[in-house]
């Protein structure tokens, strides 16, 4: 398995000179105690716990896996250890509120960690994740009295959360959802029903898990306008704050997995368990999407991780692993063979790799400021702000998590070629990258699910092509502002050009739509791709702005960095952005070859 080492130059450039956080942090309520010092600590101390604690368990946990008996999970050997650091050193709480025991910090920085974490072992970071979002949801849904139960032991990080939404017979379509929530007299419910597929579902890291959970009241109105949301914890909580009574909370089984082998996906049983009602009857839906957005940014976090952890595995590979001579003539004479670095194609992959990690690391850091706007707003009360920055990240949301996980997935699998038979064999750690990646673009909705969610609902339906419309209006901005740029002509000018296309296509779809729907859902895939590439550029355009723009002015940082940034900035702009041409062609061919052949003919007997 491939050593992490954060690359922590290339966060700071993100963070401190292409999207000014610092300004960005003065600005915000909760962000006075981010200023640059502060933040520069806590990477570097981030980075030290991923490198020294996390990482050495990466592969370690992926060959012994987790443990299942009578209804215990035990994870693999030292995570509990490494939990305990965890919780130790006050991460749970980094991005929460002072009230509850936490650091305040802005969200964007929970995310700066997320990503170390993810990268460093992916297994482990899905126990504290899990928490993240439930601790969102419950701080902006959740009665006070509940928040001062729950949240202090979730900040602390001594309870966990999950999230328990699907059920054998649903998918996503939680319209079907069956679990069922009886009213009680002193305002509790009695949940009964079976969730499945749950991340960190039971564990031995913890004292207490408190499950989020979606149920249907007696009276519920049928399909997903009849849902209603729970807090449902594992042991009910005692009066001095501590641990009490189990509350029939059964764990019947765990998932044998392709990949991310360390975190258990559980079967939960709900036998009459006590919850408490959180939001609005039968508006519980609503209220998951504060966890599903968390949870989604999430997972997009997930296609950087595996990108850099595959790209620092290649890259260490592709600079000691010699064979033949490279075409353009010999590079190490005094060696057997040149190092496969010097060939073409092996750049193609390394750069591919790089352009993706980078590129997704940039998306992610600009959505990061919508989060902590948003955020800031539910700390101040402000349900005006908070609708505001939610629907401007609930545009970019999907593209986040069904773009760079499908990317992710391409860049782990780069790594793998890179290795060549090598790649293919359990002990250099490449191959447990790309199973671990693979689940990236189920969970959380599937990429078929996110690009639905794009085209069907964020663009068409809630805003008429609004969103694409402003968002493109951003990217026209920066071609129009450096269009006489002559070093950065060529991305304003390209930029400019899919900006136009990306709105037309938009359009014609529409109109399609009106005599045949079916075409949204046969575009939707090649929608999103065309809008992540198309985003992706824009953010390495950007970046190429600063870098040119610090290499003009001089100074003291090494110039070698900026240039880097350059090189892949035009090897994107080259060699992955014109893969948007072929889904504009697709996404707007008719639906008629997609759907035309009858079902029975699909058969092959």
């Amino acid at each position: 398995m491939p050593a992490y080492k954060a690359p922590l130059r290339d966060m700071r450039f993100l963070i401190n000179e292409v999207f000014d956080y610092p300004a960005h942090y003065a600005a915000l309520s909760n962000g006075k105690d981010a200023d640059p010092e502060t933040v520069a600590a806590i990477l570097e101390e981030g980075a030290k716990f991923c490198e020294e604690v996390l990482s050495p368990l990466n592969r370690s946990g992926d060959e012994e896996g987790c443990h299942f008996e009578n209804g215990k999970v035990t994870t693999p050997k030292g995570f509990k250890e490494a939990y305990a650091q965890y919780v130790a050193g006050g991460w749970q709480g980094l991005s929460h509120p002072t009230e509850y025991g936490g650091q305040g910090m802005p969200m964007s920085m929970g995310l700066f960690k997320t990503e170390m974490m993810g990268t460093a072992n992916w297994s482990f970071n899905m126990y504290p994740g899990l928490s993240l979002g439930a601790m969102n949801t419950i701080l902006q849904h959740a009665s006070d009295e509940l928040k001062a139960i729950y949240m202090p032991k979730l900040t602390e990080g001594t309870w966990t959360g999950t999230m328990c939404l699907t059920e054998p017979q649903c998918g996503t379509d939680l319209g079907q959802v069956k679990t069922r929530a009886e009213p009680q007299a002193d305002g509790t419910y009695k949940i009964t029903g079976t969730k499945i597929f749950i991340s960190a579902g039971e564990h031995d890291l913890a004292d207490n898990i408190v499950h989020i959970v979606l149920a249907r009241l007696p009276d519920a109105p049928p399909g997903t306008k009849g849902i209603s949301l729970f807090i449902i914890p594992k042991h009910l909580p005692a009066a001095d704050g501590s641990v009490g009574a189990f509350n029939k909370v059964v764990c019947s089984a765990i998932e044998h997995k392709m990949g991310i082998k360390a975190s258990a996906t559980c079967v939960i049983n709900f036998e009459e368990s006590t919850g408490w009602m959180i939001a609005e009857p039968n508006k519980g839906l609503e209220a998951m999407f504060t966890f599903m957005n968390t949870a989604r940014i999430g997972t997009a976090i997930q296609g950087v991780c595996h990108a850099e952890l595959s790209f620092q595995g290649a890259l260490r590979y592709a600079k000691e692993r010699r064979s033949m001579r490279a075409l353009g003539g010999k590079k190490e004479p005094d060696k057997v063979a040149d190092a496969i670095i010097h060939h073409a194609d092996v750049r193609r992959m390394l750069l591919t790799q790089k352009a993706i990690a980078e590129g997704g690391r940039a998306m992610i850091y600009f959505a990061a400021q919508y989060a902590d706007h948003m955020t800031s707003g539910v700390i101040e009360g402000d349900a005006k702000k908070v609708k505001h920055w939610d629907d401007k990240l609930g545009f970019l949301t999907p593209i986040l998590k069904g773009f760079l996980t499908e990317l992710g997935f391409e860049a782990a699998n780069q790594g793998v070629q890179v290795f060549g038979g090598h790649g293919y064999i359990k002990e250099h750690g490449m191959e447990q990258i790309v199973r671990d990646a693979r689940i990236a673009m189920l969970y959380e909705g599937t990429t078929g699910i996110q690009a639905l969610d794009l085209l069907g609902r964020k663009v068409l339906i809630m805003t008429r092509g609004g969103a694409v419309r402003e968002f493109t209006g951003l990217i026209a901005r920066f071609a129009v502002e450096h269009l006489r740029n002559a070093k950065l002509r060529r991305y304003a000018t390209s930029l400019a050009t899919y900006a136009a296309e990306w709105n037309v296509l938009t359009t014609r779809i529409m109109l399609t739509a009106r005599k045949d729907r079916d075409s949204v859902s046969a575009a939707s895939y090649h929608f999103l791709m065309y809008s992540g590439y198309v985003t992706m550029a824009y953010f390495w355009a950007l970046q190429a702005a600063v870098a040119s723009d610090k290499l003009a002015k001089g100074g003291s940082e090494k110039p070698e960095f900026y240039k880097a940034k350059l090189a892949t900035a035009r090897f994107y702009f080259d060699h992955l952005l014109p893969r948007a041409k072929g889904h504009a062609s697709s996404m707007v061919k008719p639906s008629k070859s997609l759907i035309k052949l009858p079902v029975e003919h699909f058969a092959f007997e």
